[in-house]
């Protein structure tokens, strides 16, 4: 996350020229010399190994670590004033997410977390044909995301296996950006989750570490989900199937999310995400459409129609818009408070899978 923010931060004045002048002034790790290294490759003038240290040199603090590191820097930054700008999810847990909130909340600065698939120009055609009527009533909605990276029993142990560290596995991992991504496409015309089911499963129970030399040092315990799948009800009445595995093989990236209504329906999937998948009304199937004219979002600041996009651009519009936030001293969304929606539904999945029984938001 520190390479792709950096990257956008850099590409910023080539090619959104109105956003906000930027100094990547100073760059928090714990080892001095990767510090050094990490901070000439991204451009970064100074490092600090003390984060409280760093919060009185900067104007914008960014907090890209772990999610067990996200609530007591960014609460801290929030407190003294400083805008902050958060990974997602937001925090390992509900209590530390409501805290996040709580802070933000009395900050009068913006405070945002980083759901940067939102930033997606066809994400952001998807949501205009939706606001514009052209799916008419929202019935139904399905979200998936599916890596492959740890079907590998003997792959190497991680902080993301860690539940004190990472607070669930795929669950907020993944699920997170589903959830959000499927409120930011529906939720006006939906409302929020209701109501949900959720089931968790761990398939393999232990990871190797691996030494220096690249032996098998020990074995550690896995404590989070390896996949998990929710059914939801919205408000509204409207249903919708969510999932998410880092063990399905041969998927990379799928990030995938479909919206059925009365009158038509859409599909995008993040392995392709210069396309989106439109079916209105009379059609007798789906069309493909390639967004990348000037016309749509962000895509003024680019390259000529059909010259597309890739991961690292979402990044360069998240970073526009909630530097230019910050600027103008107004909100940002996705904020502190929209996140901390995300992690109740990601709260009561786990309920739902601990009791066994449907869990009411």
């Amino acid at each position: 996350m520190g390479k792709a923010h950096a990257n956008a931060l850099a590409r910023l004045p080539m090619f959104f020229p109105d956003a906000p002048a930027v100094e990547r002034h100073t760059l928090i790790g714990r080892n001095e010399a990767a510090l050094a290294d990490a901070a000439e490759r991204f451009g970064f003038a100074h490092t600090e190994t003390d984060w409280e240290a760093a919060l009185e040199e900067v104007d914008v603090f960014y907090n890209l670590g772990p999610n067990h590191v996200h609530a007591e820097p960014s609460i801290a930054a929030l407190e003294a004033g400083i805008p902050v700008f958060c990974e997602k999810p937001l925090a390992p847990t509900l209590e530390e997410a409501a805290a996040m909130r709580d802070a933000a909340a009395a900050a009068d600065v913006p405070a945002g977390c980083a759901f940067n698939y939102r930033f997606v120009p066809a994400i952001r055609h998807a949501r205009n044909l939706i606001a514009n009527g052209d799916l008419g009533e929202i019935r139904q909605v399905r979200g998936r995301y599916l890596q492959d990276w740890l079907v590998d029993e003997e792959a190497p142990w991680a902080w993301r296996m860690d539940a004190d560290m990472a607070g669930s596995g795929a669950l907020g991992d993944l699920g997170a950006h589903t959830v959000d991504l499927l409120d930011f496409l529906v939720a006006d015309e939906t409302g929020p989750i209701e109501s949900l089911s959720g089931q968790l499963r761990t398939f393999v129970g232990e990871r190797p570490v691996f030494d220096d030399a690249g032996g098998i040092e020990e074995y550690r315990d896995v404590t989070v989900d390896d996949a998990y799948t929710a059914q939801v009800r919205y408000e509204s009445g409207a249903v919708g199937t969510l999932e998410a595995t880092r063990m399905a093989t041969g998927h990379k990236n799928d990030h995938t999310v479909e919206v059925h209504g009365s009158k038509g329906s859409l599909r995008f999937s993040l392995e392709r995400l210069n396309e989106l998948e439109v079916l209105r009304e009379g059609d007798r199937g789906y069309e493909t459409v390639l967004v990348t004219d000037e016309e749509d979002p962000y895509l003024d600041h680019w390259w000529p129609p059909g010259h597309v996009l890739g991961w690292e651009h979402t990044f360069v519009h998240e970073n526009y818009e909630f530097l230019s936030a910050v600027a103008e001293g107004r909100e940002f969304s996705p904020s502190f408070a929209e996140a901390y929606e995300v992690q109740r539904v990601l709260d009561a999945v786990e309920r739902s899978d601990e009791s066994g029984e449907r869990v009411e938001l």
